[in-house]
């Protein structure tokens, strides 16, 4: 008998798996942090035998190579993939023994990269379960966008042929198990559900329905921006990564805080935005641990630019950290936890702003209020429906255009109050009067706000 573990990443969206039998197995796609695989593996009592990358990853930092290094597990890689370092090269049809009876068989599935390869886990000759990467994934398939622009339409046609090569080798019951697309910016589009198989794909995946032209065409037109820090990740996956440092940072001050923010450093309050907009250090920005942390911090931040991290509690910080390390933010320069009041110097007051819902916003619109309204969402969520007279800055552009948001009190807000938080923070930074609206855009109509489509 077989088995799969399932590791999820909920802040990155992506997923990495531990599959084998009863005394081995293998690691496709493992996180940066591989202590959490060292342990899944510890508790099914098996030994790491192969770690298998699908392609070199343009969303975050591979622990593969540290991981095969600590467990003497060779490292499977896709043959044409251009590294640094010592692998196993992988190549279409090559198979290895992962335990008795399974057997780990490559499938060249190009298109999310021009290396990808799936992987299918076969026991006594049948397929068992199928780890896609970013070529197949749930009602959808992995962006072709992120290697090279004039590959772009190449790369769409190849994910198409590769999603029908799937179909016709596995059963339909076979498990489809991908890397991403559990609200990872490398999907070409967002679907839901938690789980699916070939069968399920066959029916509902736009790449097995539809003619390769209009499933290209359609793909193309969907694809949103990248996140800026995806340009570091792919050269830092194929050089091979450092080790991961996941010891505590040293301790800061409100003297050491004060002076990072004067020396132009990044100051990033982990707390809820409930937290943060009714008492922050002046300067400081708002990222919610609990929200996309390591997506919109390491989007937004000048890459190498040093971070202090507040918080809550020391396991606050230990999990940002951790976090961060995913995509390639090692260490912060220093961290502080506890009292907010703590943070700044002896008479200095915590800066604070006003949170409002969208029914207040309206009743300051019709109080006649110089109010500008500012929408962080991203351009498909504005085309569903908007504000009239609002501002359109999509999140990850606003730090360097908050000189274009006009004068006046600033309501910001987005789809439900994270990233509104996230902007609010910026803009009280740069000194701006700013309200964030921490409400579900679905209220904006209720509240009896104008709203434009498309």
């Amino acid at each position: 008998m077989f088995f799969v573990d399932t590791l999820e990443f909920e802040g990155l969206g992506n997923r990495s798996y531990l599959a084998g039998g009863a005394a081995a197995a293998v690691v496709v796609d493992p996180p940066r942090d591989i202590d959490r695989v060292i342990a899944a593996a510890a508790r099914r009592g098996v030994r790491i035998a192969y770690v298998a990358e699908t392609h070199v990853h343009n969303d975050y930092v591979t622990g593969g190579l540290e991981l095969a290094r600590v467990t003497g597990a060779h490292y499977l890689v896709p043959a044409a993939a251009h590294v640094s370092f010592a692998r196993t090269p992988v190549a279409d049809g090559d198979t290895v023994d992962v335990d008795e009876d399974l057997v780990l068989r490559a499938i060249a599935t190009p298109g999310h990269t021009p290396h990808h390869t799936s992987y299918v886990l076969e026991e006594d000759g049948r397929g068992a379960a199928a780890f896609t990467g970013g070529s197949l994934l749930i009602g959808t398939v992995g962006r072709p966008d992120l290697v090279e622009p004039r590959l772009t339409e190449r790369l769409a046609r190849a994910q198409h042929a590769s999603a029908h090569r799937l179909a016709a080798e596995l059963d339909d019951e076979v498990p489809v198990l991908p890397t991403h697309g559990f609200g990872s910016f490398c999907s070409s589009a967002q679907f839901g559900g938690e789980a699916t198989t070939i069968g399920k794909e066959r029916t509902n995946n736009d790449a097995l329905t539809l003619d390769v032209d209009t499933f290209v065409q359609r793909m193309l037109a969907g694809l949103e921006d990248v996140p800026a820090y995806y340009a570091q990740m792919g050269p830092a996956n194929a050089a091979g990564p450092a080790p991961v440092d996941l010891t505590p940072p040293r301790r800061a001050d409100a003297g050491e805080i004060a002076s990072r923010l004067a020396a132009g450093e990044w100051v990033v309050d982990l707390r809820s935005r409930l937290a943060f907009a009714e008492g922050h250090v002046a300067g400081s920005f708002n990222f919610e641990g609990e929200g996309k942390l390591a997506t919109y911090l390491a989007w937004l931040i000048p890459w190498g630019k040093p971070v202090t991290l507040l918080a809550d509690t020391p396991a606050r910080i230990a999990d940002a950290q951790r976090e961060l390390a995913r995509v390639g933010i090692d260490r912060p320069a220093a961290a502080a936890t506890g009292d907010p009041a703590t943070w700044v110097g002896e008479g200095e007051q915590l800066a604070s702003f006003p949170r409002a819902r969208f029914a207040d916003l309206a009743q300051a619109r019709d109080r006649g209020d110089d109010v500008v309204v500012l929408d962080v969402r991203r351009d498909s969520e504005r085309a569903g429906g908007y504000i009239d007279g609002s501002v359109h800055i999509p999140i990850h552009e606003l730090h360097g255009r908050i000189g274009e948001v006009p004068h006046g009190t600033v309501w910001v807000h987005c789809a439900g109050g994270m990233r509104a938080a996230i902007a609010a923070s910026l803009l009280d930074a740069a000194g701006r009067d700013v309200v964030a609206v921490d409400d579900g855009f679905d209220a904006a109509a209720e509240a009896g706000l104008s709203l434009t489509s498309g």
